[in-house]
């Protein structure tokens, strides 16, 4: 027998490269159809883009130094270490120490905290902290080497004409202001200038002044008009209409009043520079814009009848060769799309169709076997991850009560000895649960007031637990012991004096319950709240909380799970957030 003799076929990379380069005439035939006024007004508005574009950017290089600028006030400004230092007045090796070790190296590393080159003064209200500045009065500071910043007392502005004209309500965070001020107008600078607060007060009240000083040379490098083009002027124009920078092939413009004579003949952008009550100005000469509409549209008409002529003949061929084809493989990537990978393509033929139909075929078959097994393996490893997060519930409590049961016998206190013992039989038959994972949302919260009856038989009038939980809650199941350990931490660690009250609420919310635990103790400070969510953290902080939120978002997915918002002296409040579930018994 003869071998089969092997057909030739047009390889698809030459069919795709055909197309291509026929498809690729469909716009110019788009462009042709316009009319040359419309072809004018489309090349100006593109001009016009293309220098909005360039002078966004302009813009955006600008403020991003003023957030910068502003970035570095902030790391003084919101400083609670550093305003509790300027609260403090106590004179002495105490004092001394607060400015050698921490209010200095604060603004040293302030100043050290960009590459740009900045100057730094900050007025302070505390009298008892020295002054600490260099003599500026016959040079720049900002032509230094390196950053500088000086310490004055608040004494020395207090009658200057800038800080009676700033604002006297302070907004916490917002209130700041970008001016001139003093002498620099005559170095060629600007000021930052933003008030220090006492977040202790809520009052908000002054205990500083801040004042970051840069070169507006440097602030205004980015403003270059030869990005525009030749012909063009950029000019940064002030609220009163006055030139403060310009760039331009002419003679600086600095000084001048903006003209609108200016703009005949011109494409004239204004962009807005907020926080500074300045815009930026740029001025497009039309001529460069239009010079070449005429070139463009004669080559498109050309360009147009050849396309019209080839266009109409090759694409009924194109798309009745391929669209049969490429239908094929769209619908079996369609039905992979969907998660359906048992359909087949069946396709005769030996060009490169073919071999994508076999490979296809043996993709879908391939991609299903490793899901089942991809699937299997994740269902495996979670369970193996919630029975390791489960074994490591705290067991403190246990100990803690068989203590203070022991101490009731000791006193021949019967009663509250009888009652805690059927507490605590009655804690551990709900938190066993007969090995149940899933449980009513009724048999948790009946958990949680168990663990409550024993504690406030240990803690007495001291201790005050409300429960506030609505009808509806009860109708459904989580993950079991993800109320008590929040109680049992509260108990542990958030006494304020000798009392402390709690409050546990239910509800639900945009299709989810909602459970809060609500104490009036210590709070906790930010610092250790932050560190309570760390995987990585290599203390037991937060250890029973992330023990909860990992087992919730492991069953439910990770928009469950644990919020804990905090406020020291006045209280904590976590928010357990869970689905509207309900449990199916196998």
């Amino acid at each position: 027998m003869k071998p089969a003799k092997r057909q030739r076929f047009v390889p698809l990379s030459y069919k795709l490269m055909l197309s291509y380069m026929l498809c690729i005439l469909v716009p110019v035939i788009v462009v042709g159809s316009f009319s040359v006024s419309t072809l004018v007004k489309s090349m100006r508005q593109q001009a016009e883009n293309n220098v909005q574009g360039t002078l966004r950017q302009i813009k955006d290089n600008i403020l991003y130094k003023i957030q910068d600028t502003n970035r570095l006030s902030s790391m003084i400004y919101y400083d609670e270490t550093l305003a509790r230092h300027l609260r403090n007045y106590e004179e002495g090796w105490v004092k001394y120490d607060a400015t050698i070790n921490y209010l200095q190296p604060k603004f040293l590393q302030t100043v050290q905290s960009t590459d740009r080159n900045i100057w730094l003064s900050v007025y302070l209200q505390n009298g008892t902290i020295g002054e600490v500045y260099s003599n500026h009065e016959n040079s720049d500071p900002l032509q230094s080497i390196t950053n500088t910043y000086d310490i004055y007392h608040m004494s020395r502005i207090k009658q200057e004409q800038w800080y009676l004209d700033y604002p006297a309500r302070e907004q916490y965070g917002k209130t700041m202001q970008w001016r001139q001020i003093l002498d620099d107008d005559k170095h060629e600078r600007i000021s930052l200038l933003r008030r220090m607060v006492d977040v202790s007060n809520y009052a908000l009240k002054e205990i500083g002044f801040i004042r970051i000083v840069v070169n507006k040379s440097e602030l205004f490098d980015s403003v270059d008009f030869s990005k525009i083009g030749e012909g063009s002027a950029i000019y940064i124009v002030g609220k009163d209409e006055e030139i403060i920078h310009s760039s331009t092939a002419l003679d600086s413009m600095k000084g001048k009043k903006w003209n609108n004579a200016w703009a005949d003949n011109h494409l004239v952008i204004r962009e807005p520079l907020a926080s500074l009550d300045w815009s930026l100005v740029t001025l497009v000469p039309t001529n460069v814009m239009e010079r070449d509409a005429a070139k463009v549209l004669q080559l498109t008409i050309i360009v147009c009848l050849i396309a019209v002529l080839v266009i109409f003949f090759v694409g009924w061929m194109f798309a009745r060769f391929f669209s049969k084809r490429v239908k094929k493989i769209v619908s079996v990537l369609e039905a992979f799309r969907e998660g359906e990978f048992r359909k087949r393509m069946a396709y005769e033929g030996r060009d490169e169709f073919g071999q994508i139909a076999v490979a296809l075929n043996d993709m879908g078959q391939h991609t299903e076997g490793l899901i089942r097994e991809v699937y299997l393996t994740n269902i495996q490893k979670k369970e193996a991850e919630l029975e390791s997060l489960q074994a490591q519930i705290n067991p403190h409590f246990l100990y803690n009560t068989l203590s203070s049961i022991s101490r009731l016998a000791r006193f021949g206190d019967i009663d509250k000895l009888h009652r805690m013992v059927i507490g605590l039989a009655k804690f551990y038959r709900l938190t066993l649960n007969d090995g149940r994972t899933f449980i009513p949302l009724s048999k948790e919260l009946e958990q949680a007031q168990a663990y409550v009856d024993i504690q406030t038989i240990k803690y007495g009038d001291r201790l005050e637990v409300l429960f506030d939980i609505k009808p509806e809650v009860y109708a459904y199941d989580t993950v079991k012991l993800i109320v008590q350990p929040f109680i049992e931490n509260a108990l542990q660690h958030a006494w304020c004096g000798d009392q402390i009250c709690i409050r546990i609420t239910g509800e639900i919310q945009d299709d989810a319950v909602v459970l809060k635990i609500i104490d009036d103790g210590v709070g906790i400070q930010p610092d250790r709240l932050r560190r309570m969510f760390d995987p990585l953290a290599q203390e037991e902080i937060g250890y029973g909380i992330r023990n909860v939120d990992q087992r919730i978002k492991l069953h439910f997915g990770k928009i469950y799970g644990i919020t804990v918002a905090s406020r020291p002296g006045m209280g904590t409040a976590v928010m357990i957030k869970v689905p509207l579930y309900k449990h199916k018994k196998i």
